[in-house]
């Protein structure tokens, strides 16, 4: 099946290479022989079996010769100026998986060793083997301005082969119980493990796939927590470990407990000013407000309110 144009764009601005070449030739509909053909007629030789590595993922254009070849393939495929070769200057390096840069924990939350230790309790690694393409995400506020449960729709690509789950973190509001809070499995995805720091007021559940995925593959899976354990809230914030991807946050309040003010925010660290912010105004009947980030770098995003 055919990828689309949205799907290669997305890929041109996180990588891999050998996935962006790949979606390339999926989109233009091109055989490997056929490009072969255009970039002779373009005075580059190159076999089609080196065009076959380097969209597998199993060689990299490094030589000044390959160098050209890919600003030639840039061409033959309709493709930016310089969008493949910048992959390659970005460095996703074969040892890391062809995965995209990656922030810590440690930069994203300060209950960042409660993270840490639950995901090692786990035995999985910190990045888990995924990045995020699109992910949107609904909040409810409750009655006694609590978080009531938050739900999301997520799609993820692999950067290894045989990624077959995902580990979502909660974190509560002051005084919240993990111990109470409830996962729930939605869509493409059950409920595995779940672990939880009671002091850190943080839970990891495991989400189990229906399938292993192979490096670049994407998988849209559903998920959400009930929560409704904690003080009142003040804010949502998501931390992102890789950049790119559209994320989508909407919180919607009750309608016995509407805040003053509503505003956006983005920080680079847990620790770091917030910046970017915007007012955000409540819909009348829906009683919602939301965000948008078309392409989302490494760091944290979220809504905050005011009660009084």
């Amino acid at each position: 099946m055919r990828q689309t144009e949205t799907e290669l764009a997305q890929v041109l601005r996180t990588g891999p290479f050998h996935l962006a070449l790949r979606t390339a030739l999926s989109v233009r509909g091109l055989p490997l022989q056929r490009v072969q053909h255009h970039l002779a007629h373009r005075g580059v030789k190159l076999g089609v079996t080196s065009l076959s590595y380097w969209q597998q993922g199993v060689r990299r254009p490094r030589r000044r010769e390959s160098l050209r070849a890919v600003r030639a393939l840039e061409e033959v495929l309709a493709l930016p100026d310089g969008s493949l070769l910048r992959l390659l200057r970005d460095g996703d390096a074969p040892a890391e998986g062809d995965r995209p840069a990656a922030r810590s924990y440690r930069s994203l939350m300060e209950a960042s060793g409660s993270v840490e230790r639950l995901l090692a309790v786990m035995e999985s690694p910190v990045d888990g083997g995924l990045h995020t393409v699109g992910h949107q995400e609904r909040v409810r506020i409750g009655a006694r301005r609590e978080l009531a449960g938050r739900t999301s729709r997520h799609v993820v690509r692999a950067h290894h082969d045989g990624v077959d789950r995902y580990l979502a973190v909660h974190r509560g509001d002051a005084g919240c119980d993990p111990s109470r809070i409830a996962v729930r499995a939605l869509e493409n995805c059950r409920t595995g493990r779940v672990r939880w720091d009671l002091d850190a007021g943080v839970l990891v559940a495991e989400l189990l796939f229906d399938t292993r995925l192979r490096s670049g593959e994407t998988y849209l899976f559903g998920y959400g927590f009930e929560d409704g354990t904690g003080g009142a809230s003040g804010e949502y914030v998501r931390g992102f470990t890789f950049g790119g991807g559209q994320y989508v946050l909407q919180v919607g309040f009750d309608e016995a407990a509407l805040p003053v003010r509503c505003g956006r925010f983005a920080q680079v660290s847990a620790g770091a000013a917030r910046g970017a912010r915007g007012d955000l105004t409540l819909t009348g009947q829906h009683r919602t407000v939301h965000l948008v980030e078309e392409g989302v770098r490494p760091g944290l995003i979220g809504i905050d309110w005011d009660w009084e």
